[in-house]
Order: C-alpha cells, then sequence, then structure tokens
C-alpha cells in the first residue's frame, strides 16, 4: 500500500501506474490522474503538540489578547458594506480573488444574465472542473481564502471532488497559518468532532482561539459553549457579549437566556442588544434582503 498524493489514501499497486508507484513521493493513483486531480503541496497535520498561542507557558491566549474586542469584518468590495456574519450569505470568486455578499452577486446576475464575475466581469466557469481549476490556481499561488474554500469542497466531497477530510484539514491549517479565521474556525470543529483527525478537545479550542481572535463570530461563539459546558459562566458570557456584539444571533440567543437566569444584568443585555442591532442595521441593504428572499423563495418552490 502506498499514499497518493492527491487524493491522500493508502492504495494497493494496482491502482497506480508502474512509473507512479516507483515514485518515492508526489505520486498520484490512476483514478487521480485520470481525473486531472493535482497534488497539493501544503503542511501535514498538527502534530500531537497543540497550536503555539501568545504566551509563553502554552495554555492557550492570554485574557488580555482573547478578549480584546474583535476586529470589524471585511467589506464587500462593490457595496462596501460589511460582509455578513454567515458564509452562507457570502460567496469567494476565484477568478478575482475576491469575496462578495450575495446581494451584489445577486443584483449583477439578475441585470446581466451573462453570469458574469461582479467584480471583474470574469465569465463564470461553465463546469465543475473549471471552477476546481480556478481555486486550485489560486490555492497554490497563496491565496489564504482558496485554501479554505477548497477545503470546504474536501470536507464535503463538492464540485466533483471526491471526499477527502484529512486534506480538508491539511488545506485549512495552511490557510488559517496564513491568517485565515474561517479556516481556524473550521480547523477546531474538526478537532472537536474528530472528523479526519482524533477528536482533542484542547486543540479545538487553541484553534477556536485562534480564529476568535481574528474576528470570527463563530468560534467566539463556541469558546463561550466550551466555557459554559466547564461551568464557567462568566467567561461564557463574555465571550458571547463581543460575538453578539459582532452581530452573532446565537450568541444574543445565550445572552437573553442568562439574563432571563440572573448571569447577565439588566444593562448588559441592553448593551448586548443595542450592539448587535448597531452591527446587523450597518450590514444590511435592500439588495440583500432581495437576495435573501429569492434564496428563501427558491428553496420553497
Amino acid at each position: 500500500m502506498k499514499l497518493c498524493a492527491a487524493c491522500s489514501q493508502e492504495l494497493p499497486k494496482n491502482e497506480f501506474s508502474k512509473k507512479q508507484w516507483q515514485l518515492k513521493q508526489q505520486r498520484r493513483c490512476k483514478e487521480c490522474i485520470a481525473d486531472n486531480r493535482e497534488v497539493v503541496n501544503l503542511s501535514e497535520a498538527p502534530s500531537d503538540a497543540a497550536p503555539q498561542l501568545s504566551n509563553s507557558d502554552g495554555e492557550g491566549a492570554s485574557d488580555e489578547e482573547l478578549f480584546r474586542p474583535s476586529p470589524p469584518r471585511e467589506e464587500c468590495p462593490i457595496c462596501f458594506l460589511q460582509l455578513p456574519v454567515t458564509n452562507d450569505d457570502l460567496c469567494y470568486q476565484p477568478c478575482c480573488g475576491k469575496t462578495l455578499c450575495y446581494g451584489c452577486i445577486h443584483a449583477a446576475y439578475t441585470a446581466d444574465p451573462r453570469q458574469l464575475c461582479p467584480f471583474c466581469r470574469t465569465p463564470e466557469p461553465t463546469s465543475d472542473g473549471g471552477i476546481i481549476e480556478r481555486i486550485k490556481k489560486r490555492a497554490e499561488a497563496g491565496d489564504s481564502e482558496a485554501m479554505y474554500n477548497l477545503g470546504v469542497k474536501y470536507f464535503h466531497g463538492r464540485s466533483g471532488l471526491r471526499q477527502n477530510i484529512k486534506k480538508a484539514n491539511k488545506l485549512w491549517l495552511r490557510a488559517g497559518e496564513l491568517g485565515d479565521a474561517d479556516a481556524y474556525n473550521n480547523l477546531g470543529a474538526s478537532y472537536i468532532r474528530g472528523q479526519g483527525v482524533d477528536r482533542d478537545e484542547r486543540k479545538a479550542r487553541c484553534y477556536w482561539e485562534l480564529a476568535a481572535m481574528g474576528g470570527h463570530a463563530w468560534a467566539r461563539f463556541n469558546l463561550g459553549s466550551l466555557e459554559y459546558q466547564s461551568g464557567n459562566m462568566n467567561r461564557a458570557v463574555r465571550h458571547w457579549m463581543i460575538s453578539a456584539r459582532a452581530g452573532h444571533d446565537d450568541s444574543l440567543t445565550n445572552i437573553r437566556s442568562c439574563f432571563m437566569h440572573g448571569d447577565v444584568t439588566k444593562d448588559e443585555f441592553e448593551k448586548a442588544l443595542r450592539s448587535h442591532k448597531e452591527t446587523n442595521d450597518e450590514m444590511k441593504s435592500d439588495q440583500r434582503e432581495i437576495a435573501a428572499a429569492a434564496f428563501l423563495a427558491s428553496h420553497q418552490g
């Protein structure tokens, strides 16, 4: 048995050509060659050591760093509004490497049925292979968002790729090292669930801390949930207050529940409500609401 460097599977000799079987590395199985799957040269999965954070004792980030207010979300480069909190409301464009809100994408496609990229005006790929080719090209050039999105496709087995969770985790590790908070959040989820790696809550917490310090609201929510499960109510509330201010709905729901049970003061709850509303108001637009309504209608029909 040898490892295929494209699909990361241990396969027998008959799954490789004679030439590929003799290679010591970078070998590809017959199926990957036929499907033109390329080797992605990225860092290996994490070692047994937890990811290194900023403090010297190896226990994770200091509270001063961890509980800093989240940096503002990036803006959509077309409408210049903050990008939505959830990835379901935005889309990475592998032609130009921009992440756009669905409001701008829906508006552009409605005005021009040719389905050109709303930012760079490049025609959208007509096949799954075209999509993957563009994403891989940008990932190989060091685009962390491309690595993250390619990892998502491997994780779920989308766009013609065979599901490969281990490869997804490798991609997310490299993307996180290049500053992608989404990637670190997903890597934390893989460790908490034991998907493609051994389940390890300590590593999950470390990766979620890295993502939260990068402004990831879902990772912040997850940290609050870990603290809540451990009985650390004060720390859980501190995390949820930060993510609620960033516009995260589930965090606000938890703050409301804490208020009802007396774990959050009235002033704290009102502050969370006000800041959550202000942030979401800044992310709203008629285009985004129209796009959301169109999406809902298409899935109900």
